[in-house]
Order: structure tokens, then sequence, then C-alpha cells
């Protein structure tokens, strides 16, 4: 079976990697680990967090080659916690290194299984997810790991991509392919070498041209911005578009996030946030709505759940604004931060037993009493303002 254009242009080398100079390049984190390993033999847990097609696979195949350690590679979507004990049992003696792509897709359950590996030094664990793993990866997991930051590939990167390919492919192309294939790419070089593939098997020509390209890609590959973390701060531009009650800026960038793939739930997870935050007592029903959305792509998916996410989104930035709550929250936040655990008003402790109620536990309370409960300390202060 041939292999894809993609998989045959794999770098195996550090030196030959495309892209991620800020983790690659000389002096730069990457070489340093390997290097130090190379000595040691000590190579830290990392998650590498990125867009697709932009080399996460291909460095953690790099660092195991490199490292000179036995390589597992599992997809969260499809592998167990039970296959990867049975490839480390394989291993006694030495660590070897773990890939989990996806690592986002595994529950907490599982996450927590590959716990006492990390810890006990018996595998060296390297996760690849496109998600945020502040709110995708476990805690304990987290602060046993590095995270590393890949950014879209930029032209210059596709364009090295893409040279490679055509010298393999033995095809040339013309300016206004090449400009846009690297445009249609969106930073992703997966995308951007199946596209060439298959202009270059359909193509009798030796140059290809824009409706080679054009046939090949049917349809443009919508991802993210291609300025750099923009594709990570798309959602910002969201979040504030519903703020401001833009609602066709808002509806846009949701187009943008929908056509680029991202996760349903990941949107409705952030518009649910958005509702207490932003609208709160303005419009509680806001809450309610946003849940259903939320709901409704847990039930129904893509592409159908994109109108579920699109009703929810008008509702959202239509509604009246109230930060009230959320600031209230942050305020009292900050005295518990700055003052600590303060004492609590006897009249409103818990009496469950005679002595707490000879020490006047729970005196003088009444149900309606207008005196406040705050702590002595902070007795005037107003959270939330009415």
């Amino acid at each position: 079976m041939d292999k894809p254009l993609a998989e045959l242009l794999r770098p195996e080398l550090l030196s030959q990697y495309i892209g991620q100079e800020q983790l690659t390049g000389s002096g730069k984190i990457i070489p340093k680990l390997i290097e130090g390993a190379q000595r040691n033999g000590f190579f830290p847990s990392i998650i590498l967090w990125g867009p697709p097609g932009v080399g996460k696979t291909t460095l953690a195949r790099i660092i195991a080659y490199e490292i000179k350690k036995p390589f597992h590679e599992f997809s969260a979507v499809s592998a167990s916690a039970k296959e990867i004990q049975k490839a480390l049992a394989a291993h006694l003696g030495e660590t070897p290194v773990v890939f989990i792509d996806e690592i986002h897709r595994f529950n907490k359950a599982q996450q927590d299984k590959l716990l006492p590996f990390v810890e006990k030094g018996e595998m060296i664990f390297i996760g690849a997810t496109t998600e945020n793993p502040s709110f995708e990866v476990i805690r304990p997991l987290l602060s046993r790991s590095r995270v590393l930051v890949l950014q879209e590939l930029t032209n210059e990167n596709l364009l090295e991509v893409l040279k490679r390919g055509l010298s393999h492919i033995k095809k040339t192309i013309s300016k206004e392919a090449q400009d846009f294939l690297l445009d249609s790419a969106n930073g992703d070089a997966r995308t951007l070498l199946n596209v060439l593939e298959i202009a270059g098997h359909m193509a009798e020509k030796k140059e290809l041209v824009l409706a080679d390209i054009e046939q090949a890609l049917q349809r443009r590959s919508i991802g993210f911005d291609k300025q750099g973390d923009e594709h990570y701060n798309i959602i910002s531009a969201f979040i504030k578009s519903m703020r401001a009650s833009q609602t066709d800026a808002a509806l846009y960038y949701l187009a943008r996030m929908v056509e680029a793939g991202q996760d349903p739930l990941y949107i409705a997870r952030r518009m649910v946030i958005f509702a207490s935050e932003d609208i709160g007592m303005a419009q509680p029903t806001a809450l309610v709505v946003a849940n259903e959305v939320f709901r409704s792509c847990e039930v129904i998916g893509y592409p159908e759940c994109a109108i579920n996410l699109a009703h929810g989104v008008v509702y959202l930035s239509v509604a009246k604004k109230d930060r009230r709550v959320y600031d209230g929250l942050r305020a009292a936040q900050a005295d518990v931060q700055s003052f600590g655990n303060l004492p609590i008003p006897l009249k409103v402790r818990n009496a469950p037993t005679k002595l707490m109620k000879d020490l006047d536990y729970g005196k003088s309370y009444e149900m309606y009493d207008t005196e406040s409960y705050l702590p002595d300390k902070i007795k005037t202060k107003k959270y939330f303002k009415k």
C-alpha cells in the first residue's frame, strides 16, 4: 500500500523539521532537552498544543528517535489505558516515549490512569492536542508536564514544505497556483500536501496550474486566522462581539469557528460562561438558553447543531448586559485573598452541640435579619451593587 505524500515526507531528524523555530531553533527548548537526554537519559513529559498539521506528531517521533528511546504512538480516539499499560510492560528496565494524540479526548478517569507511570518515570509522556490544555487536561497531569505551544506554519514554512512535495512528485507549479495553495492551506502542512498529491495525480502536464489546485481542493479549507496566535484568540473576538451586542460580528466569528471544525461543545461552553459573566441578572434566562444550546450540541452534533449555536449567539448578543454578579464574585475573592479566613460572626455559626450554644453560636439569629452577616473587618463591604 502506497503511503500518503505527507507520510513519505515526514522528517526523521530535528535538522529536517520545518517550522516552530521558537521551540526547535538553535538554543531553544527542544534541542536543549534532546541534548540533555542524550547525556543523561532524562526527558520531561510534555504536551504539544497547537492547530492541526503543524508538526506535533512529527516532533514527538523525532524526539524519540533523537534520544534513542522506544516509541509508542496512540490516538486517544481509539486507544485505551490497558493498551498503554501493555505497551509499557514490554519495556521493563527502560523508559519508552508514549505519544498520545488528541489527549483532550481522554476522559478524566483515563487521564488519571496515566499519572502513576508519569510520576514513577516509567514512561516519557508526550501528549498532543488542538484544545487548550488548561481546560482539557486534568490538573495533576498538567502540573507534571511542560506545555509547549506550536503555531500555525508561516507561508515561508509552507513554501519549504511545498518545494519538498513538488520535488517528490516531480512537478512544478505556477505562481498563481502556488499562492492559492499556500493561502488555502491555512498554516496546515498536511492539508497542503494532501491537495498537492491529489492535484499531482490528476494533472497530465508537468506544471500544476490554478485550475488543478482548485479541482483538487474542491472546497477551500477554512481555518482560524492565519496571523499567528489568532488561531487561539478568535474566541476572544467572538466573546467581545457578543459583549458589545454586535450580533453580526458574533455570527461571523461563530461561522469562522464552525467552518474550521472547532468542537461545538467548546463554543457552547464559552457561551454558558458568558451567560453568567456578562448577562447575569439583567436576563437570568440567558443561562437557561446557553445550557440548552450546549445540550443540543451534545445530542445533535455537526452540521445541524451550528443552527443551535447561532440561535444562542443571537440571543446572548441582543440580551441586556450586567456584569454585577461577576464583578461581585471577583471582589469577594480578592478580599478572601487579602484578609484570609476572617472570623465568621457568632450569630450565623452552626450550633449542633450544647457547648457551641453555650459559646453563643447561633445566638440572636433571625431569619430576616438586616444586620450584615459579613465578618466584622469587612462588614460594610458591598460586592453586589444593586
